[in-house]
Order: structure tokens, then C-alpha cells, then sequence
């Protein structure tokens, strides 16, 4: 029995920090999930669409309706996070991916397709790319956790593209059926490797976050002394304690304007520069694919947060994220336009993950997966009605200019809930981290 369990426990020695194979494992979990983000399938939609014949807004209520799904999960598998962790939920994850795939690969009706695409999206968002993921960079890490936090989500925006080119390429040459075979592969060769490598913290291993050292007394270490060291070094809020605090809605409200805003921009950017700036759908579509890269900005972002607050940086990235909002109505040529998409991505691309540094610096790591897994379906439905938004707003108006007024207002609206977000203070620390 001793044998079997060793045999179960066991994972790969490496020469450093275990945290960082864990991130590691981590971005290819999200590789296979992205497939079924609606990005890459906006990427995908005109081949699968000339291929079947499907219409293309019941191809977008699939894509609506899964993303709005993966927030209604978002509770349970906050939960989970905490309790089970990704060795267990990334497996099974990219194993729902894989027949997902498969199942794609050879349909032709869509309301299985829609079925199918719902339930694997609404599962593969939370346990593959956002809830997961992010509670285990913040279990693995305290010290460095705004820079793991800031790696953790370039993993969502570089896995969409690669996987946007891998379908692009095997319809150049077998077709997009094929394409999905192969991610489909690539899924399931993912199971054992998740299941051997990743933990649901630290201590699980007798490790401590960062890779510090404690020692006993004696000289000794071990995994009970390491977790009781931890717990009365961190502050960790429960989270019934958690959604009874001004500091979490502050921060939700913000986190849905913040998503809000961004995502009705996004949806109208390359229309409004077409139609009204003047420049061609390609380069329009080129400015959007450059403000979503530079997503990777994050990772400065984090380095910074790991020096200063997190709420600092908010209070700096969301009005300049205003500003520059307003400046996209004053764009006149190709080159504004580049100027505008580059600093837009810099800045709106780091709210989203400063807002989840500033819970974990609050809160602490102990029901961080719940915590976040709470503020879900606020995020998803913000997401889901930002085209929406968009949309209105241009047929009401013939025009662009009260849209961008909005979202102006609601990134304002996002800094003054941040500026009320006081840190929370933890009355009964004992009571809060049972």
C-alpha cells in the first residue's frame, strides 16, 4: 500500500522552485482550454460556417452562452479550487476539452454542437484558464505572487493566438475538421502529465510559497510545522467573512465596469476605425491585434505590484485608461491609431489581473479560489453584455462618439470604486480562517 501511495505522490525533482514547473504545467492546461474561448472562435467561425452552413448569430449564442455558463460556475469551482485543487480538476478538464474536440471535429448538427461547445466552454474557463490557474499561482507563491499572478495571465492571450494560427494552418492544409483532431490529441496527451505534476499547494509537498525554508526547534522540517508557520504569517479570509466587507464589492463593481468598458470598446474599435478614421479593416483589425498583445505588458505590471500596491497601480492604469479612451476620438490617421492601440493595451490590459493581486493582497490565499469564484458571474455577465452594449449604443446614436463617452465614465466610475477599496481589517483572525 505504502508502495502505491508513493507510486501516487510522486513528482519530477527539479533544480528549482517547484511553483514555477506548477505555472508551467499551468499554461499548457490553459493551451487546451483556450481552444474553446470565444476568441478562437471568432478565428475559427468562417471556416466552420462555410464548411456547414450554420448561422452565425446561433454560432454566437453558443459562444454567449458558454462564456455567461463559465460564470455561473464560477462559485463551485472557486470551491473546488480550494478544497481539491488543479491535480485533480486540470486532468479532468483537459480530458472534457479532448471529447469535446473530437466531438467537433465530426458534427454536423448544431444543436448538438451547441450542447457540446456550452457545457466544454463553461468547464474549461473556470478549471483550465481563469479560476484555477490563478488559485494555485497565489497558493505557490506570497512574496513573488503579483509577478506569478501577472505570468499566469499571459497564458490566456498567447495560447489564443497560437491556437488561432494552428487552425488557420490546418485549413490551409486538411481543413478545420482536422485541425480540432489534432487539439483534440494534444488535449489528452496532457492528462498524465497534469496528474503527476501539479499540487493544490506548497505544503502539500513540505514545501513553503516562494520556495522559502522553516525550520522546527530541532532543526527539523516538516509539512505540519511549514503550514502552521504559514497560517499565522498570512492573514487568510474565509469567505463568508470575505462577501460581508465593503472591500470585495468595491472591487467587483470595479472589475465589471473595468470589463464592461473594455469589452464594448474592443468590439467596436475596428469598425469605428474603418468607418470613421478612414483606415482599412486590415490595418483596423492589426491595431486590435496589437492592443490585445500587448497584454504581455502584465508581466511589468506585476513586477511593479510586487514593489508597490496594487491599488496604487489601479489608481494610475484606470484614468490613464480614460484618457486614452477620449484620445481615440480625436484619431485621425494610421499611425494615432497604432499610437492609440499601444497604450490602450498596455493599460486596459493590466486591470483585470491588478484587481485579482489587490483580492489576494487582501484576503489572503486560504478561500481565494472561492473568493474569486464568487465575483464570476459578475465578470462573465459584464463580458457577455459589452457587444451588446456596443451594438446599442451604435444603431441608437449613427455614431461612436457617445459610446466612448461611456466607457470613459464607467473606467472613472472602475478608479472610484478602487479609491473606496480601503484594505478590509480582519476583527476575529482565528474565527475568519476556519
Amino acid at each position: 500500500m505504502s508502495k502505491v501511495r508513493e507510486l501516487i505522490n510522486w513528482r519530477p525533482p527539479v533544480p528549482f522552485y517547484y511553483g514555477w514547473l506548477i505555472l508551467g504545467m499551468a499554461a499548457l492546461g490553459t493551451f487546451a482550454g483556450t481552444g474553446l474561448s470565444q476568441v478562437v472562435m471568432g478565428g475559427a467561425q468562417d471556416f466552420i460556417l462555410d464548411d456547414t452552413g450554420w448561422d452565425r448569430r446561433s454560432l454566437a449564442l453558443a459562444v454567449t452562452t458558454g462564456t455567461w455558463l463559465s460564470g455561473l460556475m464560477g462559485p463551485l469551482m472557486g470551491h473546488m479550487a480550494d478544497r481539491v485543487g488543479p491535480r485533480w480538476l486540470m486532468p479532468l478538464g483537459v480530458a472534457l476539452v479532448g471529447i469535446v474536440f473530437l466531438i467537433i471535429a465530426g458534427i454536423n448538427s448544431f444543436s448538438i454542437f451547441f450542447i457540446v461547445y456550452v457545457t466544454g466552454r463553461g468547464l474549461s474557463n473556470t478549471t483550465l484558464i481563469g479560476i484555477v490557474p490563478r488559485t494555485t499561482a497565489v497558493n505557490f507563491f506570497r512574496k513573488r505572487r503579483n509577478i506569478a499572478l501577472a505570468v499566469t495571465s499571459t497564458f490566456r492571450p498567447v495560447s489564443s493566438a497560437i491556437n488561432i494560427q494552428i487552425i488557420s494552418l490546418f485549413v490551409s492544409m486538411l481543413g478545420w475538421r482536422s485541425a480540432y483532431w489534432f487539439l483534440s490529441i494534444v488535449s489528452f496527451s496532457l492528462i498524465l502529465p497534469l496528474a503527476i505534476v501539479m499540487r493544490r499547494k506548497p505544503e502539500d509537498i513540505g514545501l513553503l510559497p516562494d520556495g522559502d525554508d522553516r525550520v522546527d526547534d530541532d532543526g527539523s522540517k516538516s509539512t505540519e510545522s511549514i503550514s502552521l508557520n504559514v497560517q499565522n504569517d498570512e492573514i487568510s479570509w474565509a469567505t463568508a467573512s470575505t462577501i460581508r466587507t465593503s472591500a470585495f464589492w468595491l472591487i467587483g463593481m470595479s472589475v465589471v465596469f473595468g470589463i464592461l468598458a473594455s469589452s464594448t470598446l474592443s468590439f467596436s474599435m475596428v469598425p469605428y476605425l474603418h468607418q470613421s478614421v478612414g483606415i482599412s479593416s486590415a490595418q483596423a483589425t492589426g491595431v486590435l491585434s496589437l492592443s490585445t498583445f500587448l497584454a504581455l505588458a502584465v508581466i511589468a505590471w506585476g513586477y511593479a505590484a510586487d514593489r508597490v500596491s496594487p491599488r496604487l497601480l489601479l489608481l494610475i492604469a484606470l484614468p490613464a485608461a480614460t484618457v486614452v479612451t477620449l484620445y481615440l476620438l480625436t484619431v485621425d490617421s494610421l499611425f494615432t491609431a497604432y499610437l492609440f492601440g499601444i497604450i490602450w493595451g498596455i493599460f486596459a490590459g493590466a486591470l483585470g489581473v491588478l484587481e485579482q493581486m489587490l483580492l489576494a493582497q487582501y484576503f489572503g490565499r486560504g478561500s481565494y479560489g472561492a473568493i474569486t469564484g464568487a465575483m464570476a458571474p459578475m465578470q462573465m455577465i459584464a463580458l457577455g453584455l459589452g457587444p451588446a452594449l456596443a451594438a446599442i449604443l451604435s444603431e441608437a446614436t449613427g455614431a461612436y462618439t457617445v459610446q466612448f463617452i461611456i466607457v470613459a465614465s464607467l473606467y472613472i466610475a472602475a478608479a472610484l470604486m478602487i479609491y473606496w477599496a480601503k484594505p478590509p481589517i480582519l476583527k476575529n483572525r482565528v474565527n475568519s480562517q476556519m
